[in-house]
């Protein structure tokens, strides 16, 4: 097993920390579409947005080891990991979806301008009443000839202030289970789609966020992804690339983090000497770097397996859990160590706060060991495929 990166990658990896500190900012004016926007298309052209894109249809054409690998550089560079958020969910909940499942046309017209940072995805699925239950969708769409008719309400939707094209969940089979649900391209406009006021969040609060909502929205046969039925094959597909790819930003946060809270050890001074050389404190420095180590291995695991064009969907919902379970404890650890100038603002809590969704997002952490625990044999409750 060889565990460093080829010459290529390392030099992809730096050119894209070396971007992100010039260009993308800290997050101060997150809240600006426009900045927002300019920011997005600075990455489009630095090939970010649409890292695992075929280059056939304007992306990088990486493959998911490699697309970690940039994703990881992008959340060490990036102090706004609200934005490094919003560019994963794009690229791995909304692109890659249109780029496996997509027709012909579909990837023609869609793929080029969401790979080069012209166009914004996003992905609607949770609902109020459907959050860790995703086949019980209350959205429905009814077909009529050549169209289908859509209502019901999304919430938690990544990128709907300023997103141009939805990737939309919802119920053509009420009832249906597995095979109930079909996905949609909603293009921002349609008639009946809106998107409400933006949520003012704990954390992440470089991604913009919102409701949307459908009221007879008219969508077209042609938008239709995959096919009817196929929506949860769709959305569990997506969830690999997410579940893997995503968290590979909070990677990267996390080693800046460390990073900064060793040297804030080694300066400041208490009773005479850097505490650094308390063991208390160099003890649990050392216990920070091997959560982290040890959820980059289970990642970087996950993207080969990804890589590799396996099935499995383990390996993903663990490193989302080993993720983000060390991502929030090194964000609690970066603030205790620097006392109270770690509740003051700051990178630390800044982290701390944008650690805590990684919990709940992707499918929480208690879905994911359910998953795991049916892998193993553990029993539980079934979604059975049926028709």
């Amino acid at each position: 097993m060889n565990f460093d990166f080829d010459t290529e990658t390392a030099e992809m990896r730096d050119m894209v920390v070396r971007f992100a500190r010039r260009d993308l900012g800290d997050g101060t004016a997150a809240h600006d579409p426009e900045e927002f926007r300019r920011r997005w298309q600075l990455a489009g052209k630095q090939g970010i947005v649409g890292a695992s894109v075929p280059a056939a249809y304007g992306g990088s054409g990486l493959d998911a080891v490699t697309t970690a690998a940039l994703m990881e550089a992008l959340g060490y560079g990036c102090a706004d990991q609200g934005f490094a958020f919003s560019v994963a969910a794009h690229l791995f909940a909304a692109v890659m979806p249109v780029t496996e499942f997509g027709t012909e046309e579909q990837k023609q017209r869609w793929l080029p301008p969401l790979a080069s940072g012209e166009a914004i995805a996003a992905h609607a699925i949770t609902e109020p009443h459907a959050g860790s239950d995703a086949l019980n969708l209350q959205t429905r769409a009814v077909r009529q000839g050549d169209a289908y008719v859509i209502n019901g309400s999304k919430c938690f939707t990544t990128n709907s202030p300023v997103a141009d094209v939805f990737v939309l969940q919802a119920a053509t089979s009420p009832g249906g289970g597995f095979f109930g649900l079909t996905t949609f391209l909603v293009e921002a406009g349609t008639p009946g789609l809106t998107v409400g006021p933006r949520y003012d969040k704990v954390g992440l609060r470089g991604s913009p966020m919102a409701d949307v909502h459908l009221a007879d929205c008219v969508v077209p046969a042609a938008n239709v992804l995959g096919e009817e039925g196929a929506g949860a094959s769709i959305f569990s597909s997506s969830m690999k690339w997410e579940r893997t790819c995503l968290f590979a930003t909070y990677v990267g946060a996390m080693q800046r983090v460390l990073e900064s809270t060793v040297d804030y050890a080694r300066e400041r001074e208490q009773f005479g000497s850097a505490i650094g050389g308390f063991q208390a404190v160099s003890h649990r420095l050392v216990d920070m770097t091997i959560r982290l180590e040890s959820a980059r291995l289970l990642l970087y695991k996950a993207a080969c397996g990804l890589a590799a064009g396996s099935d499995d969907e383990v390996a993903p919902a663990l490193a989302k859990v080993a993720v983000s379970e060390a991502a929030v404890r090194l964000g609690l650890d970066a603030v205790q160590l620097r006392g109270a100038l770690g509740i003051l603002g700051g990178e630390a809590e800044t982290f701390l706060r944008d650690a805590l969704p990684s919990r709940i997002f992707s499918g929480t952490n208690e879905i994911q060991k359910n998953n795991a625990a049916r892998a193993l044999g553990l029993g539980g409750r079934r979604f059975r495929k049926r028709r």
